[in-house]
Formats: C-alpha cells, structure tokens, sequence
C-alpha cells in the first residue's frame, strides 16, 4: 500500500487519541466496579447481620423481662389475696395454711426480682450492642453515599473526557485517506496498535529495537510506503527522528 508520508504521520495523532479513550474507558470501568466501595458494602451487610441478631437478642430479653414481670405481679396479686384472707381467718389450721403459701410466695417474689435485676443489666448490655453497631453501620453507610457520590462525580468527568477524544478522534481520522485508515483499524483491532513511531530505531508500540536487518528492510522502501512494523504488527511511521 503507498500512502503519503504527512498522511501517515497523522496516525500517530490517531493511536495518541485511541490510546487515550481506551484508558478513559478502562478508568471508568474501575470506578464502576468500585473495590473500595464494594469493601463498605461487604462492611454494611456484616453490621446489618450482627444488627439483626443483637436486635433479636434485645427482643427475647425483653420478651424474658415482660414474662418476669407478670409472674411477679400475679404473685403480689397472690400475697395481697392471701393477706386479707389471713386477716380475716378464724381458723388456726387455714391461718397456718395462709401464712405457708404467704412465706412461700414472698420467697417467690424474691427470685423473680432478683431475676428481673440480672435480665434487665443483660437488656442494657445487649441495648448498648445495638446502639453501637447501629452507630457503626451509620458510619459505614455514609461512607458508602460520599464516596459513591466522588465515583458518579468523576465518571462524569471522564464520560466528557472520553466523549470529547471520540469527537477529536473523529476530526483527526477523516483526515487520513480511507483505505490507509481502514489498515490501521484493522491493525490496532488485531495487535493493540494501528500506529507505530519508529523513533531512534525504536518502534515506540513494542518499545523493541528493531534488527539490523530489520532496518535495512525499511530504509529500502519508498517514502510512501506503508510498512509494518515486525514486532508489534503496526504501521510504522517514518518521521526525521526514526535515525534511517
């Protein structure tokens, strides 16, 4: 293929243009799949769990506490019940009987407040869990919303990056002559590169020296050929600083 040495040295602005919406692209896709992001998430669903089951923790205490409390109101029932009975007896036996069940009753009454004391620190303790995870998970979930909030910020930084290279890329290409830009299309959809500079001996694409002979291939061709480069399959683009 022959292609004007000027049209040619336009490919290099070409690939300079691709190479910047592909790594814009590859940024955006970064932030997309956010690690630091997806690291709060895993963070937020452990709280939410643990928030859950201490949540659940605090209800069975108090659920222990209510049931508690009952048994100790129906036993005062009991006692005030029996006490006016006991008062008003004119039986020494149901007198004897009274005061049995009242004994008993109050020694009732004293296990069930000593349990309710234990319950209810077990209900402050579990009360304190609650609020410190939830206080943690607040934290993790704002976290989360600001640095989600800078990720949308600077994808949309870079989807005008990226929208204003595909135009600048757009301008540049038409200047190149069709069946010339076809070749580096198909080259850089092949290899990685369309476009290589062939600087100091170099090709720029492979950062490879070329051979010897290599070099001598390429200082026999005519100005306007289109030659590829042999590392990286590019078309090599002769400029005063390629050192032939």
């Amino acid at each position: 293929m022959k292609a004007a040495p000027e049209d040619q040295v336009i490919l290099l602005d070409v690939q300079r243009l691709d190479n910047d919406v592909t790594r814009i692209a590859h940024r955006i896709t970064s932030l997309q799949q956010g690690n630091q992001l997806t690291e709060l998430g895993t963070k937020a669903a452990s709280l939410r769990s643990q928030l859950a089951a201490a949540t659940g923790d605090v209800e069975d205490a108090e659920r222990d506490l209510a049931r508690l409390e009952s048994d100790t109101a129906t036993a005062q029932a009991r006692v005030e019940r029996d006490t006016t009975l006991l008062a008003h007896s004119g039986s020494t036996k149901d007198s004897a009987g009274l005061q049995s069940e009242l004994d008993s009753l109050q020694r009732r009454i004293g296990s069930l407040e000593t349990a309710e004391l234990e319950i209810m620190e077990k209900l402050d303790t579990l009360q304190a869990r609650v609020g410190d995870i939830e206080a943690q998970l607040a934290d993790v979930e704002a976290a989360r919303s600001g640095l989600a909030a800078e990720r949308d910020a600077e994808i949309a930084r870079l989807e005008a990056d990226r929208a204003a290279a595909v135009r600048s890329r757009a301008d540049v290409a038409a200047k190149v002559p069709a069946d010339l830009l076809a070749l580096y299309d198909r080259q850089r959809a092949r290899y990685g590169f369309g476009a290589s500079l062939l600087q100091g001996g170099v090709s720029t694409a492979s950062g490879v020296t070329l051979t010897n002979s290599d070099l001598q291939t390429i200082r026999r061709a005519a100005p306007d050929d289109v030659v590829l480069c042999p590392d990286s399959d590019a078309i090599l683009v002769r400029t005063a600083e390629s050192g032939l």
